[in-house]
């Protein structure tokens, strides 16, 4: 896989920015390899900040590549409420680099979620890997919800999630599942696909 993202991609989705929003844009370029950089590089020094950082600015190109079903929104001012479930860290990280941008026109909203129950009131989950003994649970409670799940747990996007974060080697991929996208009604770009491992979901084994 390949974590290059092409040039006219990533033009089409920050054309006409303002001024608040060039630092995600060039953060996005630069780590997309849109100046035939290598992807990310996770180094010893601020290994877990500089992970999460590139991860915060991948969640928000993301988001621009989804579609959601129509009432996933209850208007037009709607915003995309995206929700970190387990990780502080990440949220601040997030928060900070996402402030002021836009989705599609529709502004960003960043959800510290404590309760569990709320899982299902976000358009994006990311799922920290402190989570992982909850995946059962979380997934229980998103069955009919159209959120894209996104995570960073071993087996993750087989088990239902939508997309999920892995090192190889040194470096940060992602991997898609399709069909999960597909049952909660979310439509991924070919262009996100394109770029991602596909994950496969087996079909149920048939009983004797």
């Amino acid at each position: 896989m390949n974590t290059h993202i092409h040039p006219e991609i990533i033009l089409s989705r920050t054309a006409g920015i303002r001024p608040g929003q060039r630092m995600v844009a060039a953060v996005l370029l630069a780590v997309m390899g849109w100046f035939g950089l290598p992807a990310f590089t996770v180094t010893a020094a601020s290994e877990v900040y500089k992970e999460y950082e590139v991860k915060a600015v991948f969640l928000f190109n993301f988001a621009q590549f989804v579609e959601w079903p129509q009432e996933a929104f209850q208007d037009a001012a709607t915003p995309v409420c995206i929700g970190v479930l387990g990780d502080d860290a990440f949220t601040d990280i997030l928060e900070g680099m996402v402030k002021g941008e836009t989705v599609k026109g529709r502004s960003l909203v960043i959800k510290r979620l404590r309760d569990m129950a709320d899982v299902a009131t976000c358009h994006v989950l990311f799922v920290s890997r402190s989570e992982e003994y909850r995946l059962s649970k979380i997934f229980s409670l998103l069955k009919n919800a159209g959120v894209l799940t996104v995570g960073e747990c071993k087996d993750f996007a087989i088990r239902e999630g939508v997309i999920n974060f892995f090192l190889q080697g040194n470096k940060i991929r992602f991997e898609i599942n399709p069909e999960a996208a597909r049952k909660k009604g979310l439509k991924i770009s070919s262009q996100l696909l394109s770029l991602a491992r596909i994950i496969e979901m087996e079909p149920p084994k048939e009983r004797r």
